[in-house]
């Protein structure tokens, strides 16, 4: 008994002197806590919705405003004809449209049935799921609250339409997701415990007495990497179309290009954190908790970014993976482009230089 006594002090004494273990073991489960707690919502609320009113009338206004009236919905814009509808959907400007036909007042004060189209964004079935059944009981309570004001005689029949995922197929949403977690795991964390293990078996100290320049050596460290990547993109769209049916109708080289971007970040991120730890277990333990789990998190992977608070809702645009999910589901789902994502394309590019020169300065202050 005295004999694990001591082995369980020695190993607390071990922890306390570790300056940065302990961070990560008292720290990094309240931060988790905090994120999760925050993100944790699968709630589906302030969805953009698109009004293209062909009637403008007060009844047809009326229903408008009954939407915008809920937490369900926001505005998203007025699109003027099917070619800005198209648009507000393809460019994610709005999560769903209503479109309300000409004659739709004196059709329903005349007790004829009419049609109301709603055009839904089924790229990421979760909203899109939340869109029809929120829109359908908007409707039925618009419906019933004018046929109390006998303002309405005739019904009013919902044609929901979902577009780039018709059947609002779950896995079509998290497949392509799932690249981007693959690509992080791969680059990040196995980049940042290959160079930490140099460190640990000194070689690392060996090769910075030879004529290896720093640069030379993060290239030749990192490149690996980059091409495994690229491997693991390809299988990952062969293994989605092949076994789950998830659709491509994007291009591949333009899906390998912005994945060399988000590579990139997270290689940059590996160096950072191969920098500031010493052994494995800190490298392997300040990536899942610091980098990995607020990305899944926060980036809108797991839980609709909407729903979160406000403050964390701005956090997310500090994050990378959030720009690399839009990206790939566009390509995968939607079919988009430079032309439509760059803006996504931009911001991930900033993260990609900026991760890339911290980390590269990181390691080679801590190399000399």
């Amino acid at each position: 008994m005295n004999t694990i006594r001591t082995i369980v002090r020695k190993e607390f004494l071990h922890i306390r002197r570790d300056r940065k273990m302990l961070p990560i073991v008292i720290i990094a489960p309240v931060l988790q806590l905090v994120l999760l707690g925050y993100a944790a919502n699968l709630d589906v609320r302030y969805l953009r919705l698109a009004v293209h009113d062909d009637d403008r009338s007060p009844t047809s206004r009326a229903l408008a405003a009954e939407f915008l009236d809920t937490d369900y919905f926001v505005p998203g814009g007025t699109p003027n004809g099917p070619g800005e509808i198209q648009k507000v959907l393809v460019a994610g400007v709005a999560d769903l449209v209503l479109v309300i036909p000409a004659g739709f007042e004196a059709d329903t004060q005349g007790g004829r049935e009419v049609q109301l189209q709603v055009l839904i964004d089924g790229s990421n079935s979760t909203k899109g799921t939340a869109s029809l059944s929120y829109a359908a009981s908007v409707i039925e309570r618009f419906s019933q609250r004018q046929r109390t004001t006998r303002r309405l005689s005739g019904g009013i029949e919902l044609e929901p339409r979902v577009w780039f995922n018709p059947e609002l197929e779950t896995r079509n949403f998290m497949v392509p997701g799932v690249l981007a977690l693959i690509l992080m795991v791969i680059t990040m964390m196995l980049s940042s415990l290959a160079i930490v293990k140099e460190k640990e078996l000194g070689t690392l100290e060996q090769i910075n007495v030879t004529p290896i320049r720093p640069g030379q050596l993060i290239v030749g460290k990192l490149m690996p990497f980059v091409l495994i990547g690229f491997v693991d993109v390809v299988l990952v769209v062969f293994v989605a179309r092949v076994l789950f049916g998830v659709p491509f109708r994007g291009s591949l080289l333009f899906l390998l290009g912005v994945s060399l971007i988000f590579v990139a970040t997270t290689l940059g991120l590996g160096l950072l954190i191969s920098s500031i730890s010493r052994t494995q277990q800190q490298a392997m333990m300040t990536s899942v908790f610091f980098v990995m789990m607020p990305m899944i998190f926060l980036s809108g992977f797991a839980f609709p970014i909407k729903s979160m608070p406000a403050v964390v809702q701005y956090i997310t645009y500090l994050l990378p993976l959030r720009y690399y999910f839009v990206i790939i589901r566009g390509i995968f789902l939607k079919g988009v482009g430079l032309a439509v994502l760059w803006e996504e394309v931009l911001a991930l590019t900033a993260f990609g230089i900026a991760a890339i020169v911290v980390g590269a300065a990181g390691f080679k202050k801590r190399s000399r």
